[in-house]
């Protein structure tokens, strides 16, 4: 079965510092058109990242959308052309001040597939170094640490809302059961 759709047209209704926001028309597989209403979005990372006694760490910070402060793990937006494993090295120094050797991917999210075109690349690692946080001028985040079964814990009674943050805690976790990631 042709599932896919091909784009007749693109009409940007905003361009901002951030996302771009543009109305398609969309030839669908019956030959039928329709309207696709798409955010574009240059992609993220974030890091979920273990010290030696096994916490996580957490960053702290408001979020304008919802207004309430959310518990995430660090996480930041890539930059144009940037490495995401760059970038997650960055905004895990930036928030929270800790350093890392070694880093591992779990993979892609796609957070919200029926009308963005945001990549979210996840990572682990073990935290090999700590120092004072560096975030930027207009980031205001408070760095927790909170052991990993707590935090699965946490997310299993909607504690931590954030989807980026409760996809990197249950893999981590799901992992290290395996005993494909070593404590």
């Amino acid at each position: 079965m042709n599932l896919i759709e091909k784009t007749v047209n693109k009409d940007y209704i905003y361009k901002g510092r951030i996302i771009n926001v543009r109305s398609d028309t969309a030839l669908l597989p019956n030959g039928a058109t329709a309207l696709r209403e798409v955010v574009e979005h240059p992609g993220g990372v974030c890091v979920a990242a273990l010290n030696e006694n096994n916490e996580m760490l957490f960053v702290r910070q408001y979020r304008y959308p919802y207004s309430e402060i959310l518990l995430e793990i660090p996480a930041g937006k890539l930059n144009p052309g940037e490495d995401p494993l760059e970038c997650g090295k960055r905004e895990l120094w930036e928030e929270t001040g800790a350093t890392a050797d070694e880093f591992l991917s779990l993979g892609q999210l796609y957070p919200s597939p029926g009308y963005c075109s945001e990549i979210i690349h996840i990572y682990f690692a073990r935290i090999t170094g700590t120092g004072k946080a560096h975030p930027d001028e207009d980031e205001f985040v408070e760095c927790i640490k909170i052991p990993l079964d707590k935090a699965v814990e946490m997310v299993l009674n909607n504690e931590i809302k954030d989807g980026k943050t409760q996809t990197a805690i249950l893999k981590v976790d799901a992992l290290i059961k395996q005993n494909k990631l070593k404590l």
